[in-house]
């Protein structure tokens, strides 16, 4: 899932012309984006705070198990570099 400081609208709009069938959550606050500490205050467009490139991996536990950040909206995780973190992630028990 994505998270955005758009409206619902303009995030619907978004995964509408590009094709996300991901859910696209808007936070147009940024409460949840502050709280996760990717808050890129002034960084969009007319000065307009936005959330910075961030992957979060997260166990089926609800715990943060890896975490990529970025300090530019231009940078963007290659594929490869999420596929070798989730490798490496451990199983539980019941996966392996």
């Amino acid at each position: 899932m994505a998270i955005s400081v758009d409206s619902n609208v303009e995030s619907r709009k978004l995964c509408q012309s590009q094709g996300y069938t991901f859910p696209l959550l808007s936070d147009p606050r940024a409460e949840t984006i502050r709280a996760y500490g990717v808050l890129h205050p002034h960084g969009g467009e007319k000065g307009k705070d936005i959330a910075r490139p961030a992957e979060f991996l997260v166990d089926p536990e609800g715990t943060i198990r890896w975490v990529n950040l970025t300090e530019s909206v231009l940078a963007r995780l290659r594929p490869v570099t999420l596929l070798h973190a989730i490798d490496a992630m451990p199983r539980p028990p019941s996966v392996q």
